[in-house]
């Protein structure tokens, strides 16, 4: 049955709106989880490091079987109940807090969880929104979703930094919980989805080779893979010492630490507007080539200066680099939406971020460690070092004759009807 038009944009919407309620929720916890563990437990750069290596490892562990896993279940339901199952964890933080029995070693537990429910529900939900907005449209509503995730990346941290420095860190998690129910809410009552292959009898591990072959056998979207296992590593890094390089280095209290946090929203907000006039002027693949530069100019600002002097540049560094960062995650996102078959999508999805975002918990352990050892601004002046080897992974490969990413298909197409 085809869905109206007024229909498919109803759903959008309320799709729109619980992820941008959670995702609103889980931008408070970016910073009130890391500064419950240095202000709160005393945690040091090794500490800091394990707890976002927690944040992002179940990418590690379940990642690439997850879109084969979730592709069998009911799309709607499985978000719903991902939502729940994260907001009753982020509740136990502040419940044994309050009984004063609060450990790191909970609050690695509970990022694990929030993020083994992550991982099922980023691949329900990016394969749910195939089925509310029609195919030329998926660039246009990716950039919007990115851009909205970029103000709630603005407004989060920056509402988190004051909760905290008015009520502390622990209490203001509260938001992040009240988020996830109100979230699961909304998907409740939207149709429920299930996606071609669902009554597949492959057995699963065949599915997931399906999608691995997909993904690392592609000519374009294996390298813009490896391309974004450069910049996750880099990011992971970044999450490991980013508060503890604040709070210590550069002795921002609270509200501050939660104002310079938030112009990574800025930076995406900008360049997630930016993005479709981009791709229409210069072509989604010249964009992922050369947005790398861009976010290595930004690293390298990071941790430029002390005092008031360091708080601006980590605060224009901080714009610049979450700006090189969106666009080439919304082309490349879209560019996988429609490149892979609809039956193999959920899987090259999680693929993908099974790879890519494994990196992010590899470089949050990296950072910890060698900054235990060199200091936090050592290290991430020569994480904007590593940033180089994204546009060179793209420049070994077709990417760099192309405008378009989708242009490549459209030559293999060309070239098979040739005689």
């Amino acid at each position: 049955m085809t869905t109206t038009a007024p229909t498919a944009t109803r759903s959008f919407w309320t799709y729109w709106a619980a992820t941008t309620t959670s995702n609103m929720g889980s931008a408070v916890t970016t910073i009130a989880l890391p500064l419950t563990a240095v202000l709160v437990l005393d945690a040091g750069p090794f500490e800091t490091g394990l707890l976002a290596a927690a944040s992002y490892l179940a990418w590690t562990v379940i990642g690439l079987p997850a879109g084969a896993i979730v592709q069998r279940w009911p799309l709607r339901a499985t978000q719903v109940v991902t939502d729940l199952v994260r907001a009753a964890a982020i509740l136990s933080v502040p419940l044994t807090w309050w009984a004063g029995h609060l450990t790191l070693a909970q609050l690695f537990l509970v990022a694990l969880t929030l993020n083994f429910a992550e991982v099922i529900f980023f691949s329900a939900n990016t394969t749910f929104i195939t089925s509310v907005v029609p195919r030329d449209q998926l660039t246009g509503r990716n950039s919007l979703m990115s851009g909205t995730h970029a103000v709630t990346e603005l407004g989060g941290p920056s509402l988190g930094g004051l909760v905290v420095q008015l009520a502390g860190a622990v209490p203001a998690l509260l938001l992040d919980a009240v988020s996830y129910v109100a979230s699961a809410a909304l998907l409740r009552t939207l149709p429920e989805r299930s996606q071609p292959g669902a009554d597949d009898p492959t057995p699963v591990h065949r599915r997931i080779a399906e999608g691995w072959r997909f993904v690392t056998a592609h000519p374009v979207m294996a390298p813009c893979t490896w391309w974004a296992c450069v910049v996750n590593t880099v990011c992971g890094a970044q999450h490991a010492l980013f508060a503890i390089y604040l709070v210590r280095e550069l002795h921002a209290p609270a509200a501050v630490v939660g104002l310079l946090l938030a112009t990574s929203g800025l930076g995406a907000l900008l360049a997630a507007g930016a993005t479709p006039w981009l791709v229409r002027r210069v072509g989604s693949a010249r964009v992922v080539l050369h947005v790398g530069f861009l976010g290595f100019a930004g690293a390298l600002l990071l941790p430029a200066g002390t005092g008031h002097w360091g708080w601006a540049c980590f605060a224009v560094g901080n714009a610049v680099f979450a700006a090189s960062v969106v666009p080439g995650s919304v082309v490349t996102r879209t560019y996988r939406q429609v490149a892979s078959p609809p039956e193999l999508l959920s899987r090259v999805m999680g693929t993908v971020r099974f790879v890519s975002w494994g990196c992010i918990p590899l470089g949050g352990l990296l950072a910890g460690a060698l900054a235990e050892a060199a200091g936090t601004r050592a290290v991430l002046l020569g994480s904007a070092f590593v940033l180089l080897a994204a546009p060179a992974i793209l420049m070994a490969g077709p990417v760099r004759r192309l405008r378009n990413l989708e242009d490549h298909d459209l030559d293999d197409h060309t070239a098979a009807r040739q005689p």
